[in-house]
This record gives C-alpha cells, structure tokens and sequence, in this order.
C-alpha cells in the first residue's frame, strides 16, 4: 500500500497545483470531460495491470482498438447489424485475441513482449486491409441510439464511461482481492515454477489474464469509437497501450510481475489524465505528451527499482 498511497499523494498535489495554475480545471465542463477519459483509459489499463502482475506485458492493445473499431464500425453502418450481437461480437473477438496471445506465450513459450509486438503490427495491418485504408464512421443518430448513449451518455453528471469503470473495478477488485484466482495470479506472477510445483495451473493462469484483458479492451475498443465517432485504421488508439501500462506501474504494479491492485491502477489512470489536462490547460504543446507519459513511466521503474533495494536490504 506505500506505492498507492504516495500516487495517490501525488495525485491530490498536482490537482491542488493545477487548480491554482488554472482555475478552470476546477469547472464542471472539464471535471466531467476528465472522468470521461479516465473511465475509457481505466478500463484497459486494468486489464493491462492483471498481465503486468503475472510478469507478463502486452503492445498490441492501441492496434486491436482500430481493428476491432473497423469491424465495429462495418458491422453497424454498412451490414446493418443488430448493435446487441455486433457489441457481443466485437468483445467475443477482443476476448479470442487475448487467447490467442495466452496460448502462444504459455504452450509455444514465446516471450509475452515477441507476442505482444507482432500482434501490434498485425493488427493495425489488419485493419487498414479490410477499411482499405479509409476512415470508417459511426455517422449520427440512428437506430443504436441506445449503444451510442450508453458509450457516450451521462448519468446524474457523471459520464457513462466513469460508471462503468467504477462497476468493473470493483468486479475486478473482488477477483484479484478477495478470491482464489486472485491469489494464485499474483503466486504466478512473483514465481512461475514454484507456482507449478505446488500445484496451481500456471498455463491457465496466465492465459486468463490475456482473455481478461481482451474483454476489458473490448469494451474500451466500443468506447474509444463512440467517443471519436469516426476510425481511421492507421492511427486510432496508436499507442494506447503505453498508457495502460503507465498507469499500471504508476499505480504499484512492478514489471517483475507479482505486485499490483486495482485501487493503484485506478490512482495511476487518473494520474495520467490529471498531466494530460495539466499540459492542455497551461499551453503545452501537446506533442510533448509522449515525452511527459515517458518521463512518468522511467520515474515509476526507477522508484519500483529502489523500493525493491530498500526491502532487500531491511531482509
């Protein structure tokens, strides 16, 4: 709880120094524009943090948000779908990808970051096949009003993509928390082989982990395109992947595997969001993002690394 606590630490001291710098971060548009984007990246990043923990990792993810908003895009506006089958559809995918990558890393013994690369590439290649390279759109009002609302829709103020993140995290806290499989995911993650030898499945485990990120993805892919309303294959969700795990390992997730909580990577998602809105706010170029979302990853590997010392040395 040390790493969560000093993120979270954090996180309420740039708050109260974005605050003073710019007054309007405080204002309903924005607060509730930020809970948007918090909600979107926090759902995947949670299943991004459920990898990292069994030391595993995943690249492919911005590139399965542009095929699978692709498909999702054709399925509802140029084959007429019924939305309810294409959403079951679009997440059984994310969840088969996710598969794909557990059986490839725990039968084949691919290392998760080989897998992970040339399914990013992939992907992304994929997609830009079947859209023939043109940007696919979700158009305006029509009859998946309803799919459209419950992406993009508020509830009582509150963004629907905030309400959904806070219905899974606590799914997901119970699961890694307050249950078996959770324990034998973080058994895996701090030591695959004696994990093996005191009986816990450690192929199926991790394979798990993959398939929970691919429904988490999923469900992100569906928001991610709702809330841009259009899919150009060749650079929707590029690098999104780096913002799950940046929220993973700001939240005390160690890429050594076996450490992490949900209740961190939620702290670490809304850290990252924070300094996006911080260099919105003051008129930072926003091509400075990846080099603040950079500096912010190495800051978290570097304390993970010296915390790791400290408790070595207390040993």
């Amino acid at each position: 709880m040390k790493k969560e606590l000093g993120t979270f630490i954090l996180l309420v001291v740039l708050c109260v120094v974005v605050a003073i710098l710019q007054p309007q971060f405080l204002s309903a548009a924005n607060l509730q524009n930020m809970a948007r984007q918090i909600g979107m990246y926090g759902v995947f990043s949670l299943g991004i943090g459920i990898v990292i923990i069994t030391g595993g990792i995943d690249l492919s993810v911005g590139s399965v948000f542009a095929l699978l908003g692709v498909l999702l895009s054709m399925m509802l506006t140029e084959w007429t779908w019924p939305a309810a089958l294409v959403v079951l559809i679009i997440i059984g995918i994310a969840m088969a990808i996710g598969a794909l990558h557990g059986l490839l890393i725990t039968k084949l013994r691919i290392q998760p970051f080989i897998v992970t690369l040339c399914g990013l590439l992939f992907y992304r290649g994929l997609a830009r096949f079947i859209a023939n390279d043109e940007t696919k759109g979700l158009g305006g009002a029509g009859r998946f009003d309803w799919l459209r609302e419950l992406a993009t829709g508020v509830v009582f103020g509150v963004p629907m993509p905030f309400v959904l993140l806070i219905v899974i995290s606590a799914g997901m806290w119970v699961l890694l928390h307050r249950s078996v499989y959770g324990r034998y995911l973080y058994a895996v993650g701090r030591n695959e082989m004696a994990a093996r030898y005191s009986g816990i499945n450690s192929a199926r485990i991790i394979a798990s982990a993959y398939i929970i990120l691919g429904l988490l993805a999923g469900i992100s892919a569906i928001l991610f395109a709702f809330y841009t309303n259009s899919i150009s294959p060749s650079s929707h969700g590029n690098s999104y992947e780096l913002y799950g795990i940046a929220a993973a390992v700001l939240g005390g997730c160690s890429l050594r595997g076996g450490e992490g909580s949900i209740i961190g990577i939620l702290i670490g998602a809304a850290l990252l969001q924070v300094l996006q809105n911080l260099v919105n706010l003051l008129g930072i170029p926003s091509s400075l993002n990846f080099a603040v979302m950079g500096t912010v990853i190495l800051l978290g590997v570097i304390a993970d690394q010296l915390l790791q010392r400290r408790s070595a040395r207390a040993a």
